[in-house]
């Protein structure tokens, strides 16, 4: 198979090429990636010599290059969005121009070319707030709560018209909160990690009640590929744990990890409109492709601890300085910004 993946040196499809890489040598992977904030070359430098494996800096916007790349591949599968809710919050226009027209630039491409799978990689936050004890099934309404939710589901309703109407062979995951090694640091599981690493304050937003399905981008990535080879076209696949849990109850067990105690937690002003509950029941991937999550939040965690604490350099070369302009605007004049 020749795969075109987008935004694949950003966390999840930095995870997913080193995969393929090492379970499918024979196969062929073209990276397109603009290396905004969250994209990092240093998450692929142990594949960048890989046979079939090549890097292209550039926009999935573009569609002049996305046209030219296409024609020499099989599949897609569009890992590229703007993807923190914040960032989305304060500027919804970036949102929109990627996840949205990006994604169309890549439809149509695709179906000129005359692709053979098209995966878009979507989001459990599509589905909204869940009640106390509710789970989400792929066919449960979409209900999104944010502007990067929105631009989501939007992509999303383009990559099913374009089954539909044109017979673009499309599939789509919905994945619920990723977790691992390589993740860019603004996300609430680095962010913490690293804080509690070095003593710092863990800034956790409003009552840290809130309660998302935690999976491990490995896991993650296995049901992406679950999908990619063997899904059935113009279905959606939920990729989750199945097990939500409260933030605090996260931070608590990743400060027991660092040796660290609750002191350091700080209850800063809450995201506007945050969804208090995600939770996916993933029985459909179980039961059509055999998918089940392999690492169990606990040891997985751990490991994730390990990572962080064992590669300072990584860590401070990706906080730089636009990251240190987020941190200092979402979380020491938080209440100046929302």
């Amino acid at each position: 198979m020749r795969i075109l993946v987008t935004g694949g040196a950003g966390f999840i499809g930095s995870c997913f090429i080193r995969q393929q890489i090492s379970a499918y040598p024979q196969d062929s992977i073209t990276n397109l990636d603009l290396l905004t904030y969250a994209g990092n070359l240093e998450n692929l430098a142990a594949v960048s010599d890989a046979p079939g494996y090549r890097f292209v800096k550039g926009d999935i916007r573009d569609a002049a290059l996305v046209s030219r790349l296409m024609k020499d591949h099989d599949a897609v599968v569009n890992f590229a969005a703007e993807s923190h809710v914040d960032r989305s919050i304060l500027d919804s226009a970036e949102s929109f121009e990627t996840n949205v027209r990006g994604t169309l630039v890549l439809l149509d491409a695709a179906r000129t070319a005359g692709i053979e799978r098209f995966l878009q990689v979507s989001t459990d936050e599509v589905y909204g707030d869940m009640s106390p004890d509710g789970f989400a099934v792929e066919t449960s309404p979409l209900r999104p709560s944010s502007p990067y939710a929105a631009s989501k589901a939007a992509a999303e309703m383009l990559v099913m018209a374009y089954q539909h109407t044109y017979g673009v062979p499309a599939v789509i995951t919905r994945a619920s909160n990723n977790y691992g090694p390589f993740q860019f640091p603004e996300k609430f599981m680095p962010l913490m990690i690293t804080n509690a690493v070095e003593s710092k304050k863990l800034p956790v937003y409003g009552d840290g009640r809130q309660e998302r399905d935690w999976l491990h981008v490995e896991d993650h990535c296995r049901g992406v590929d679950a999908v990619l080879r063997r899904g059935r076209i113009g279905e959606v696949y939920n990729i989750g744990a199945g097990t939500p849990r409260a933030n605090l109850d996260v931070l608590r067990l990743l400060l027991q990890l660092s040796g660290k105690d609750d002191s350091l937690i700080e209850h800063v002003k809450d995201r506007p409109g945050h969804d208090r509950r995600y939770a996916l029941h993933c029985d459909k991937i179980a039961g059509e492709l055999g998918w089940t999550p392999q690492e169990s939040f606990e040891q997985g965690i751990r490991k994730t601890v390990e990572w962080y604490r064992s590669n300072p350099t990584w860590v401070e070369h990706v906080r730089g300085g636009a990251y240190r302009e987020y941190y200092e605007r979402h979380y020491v004049r938080r209440d100046e910004t929302f």
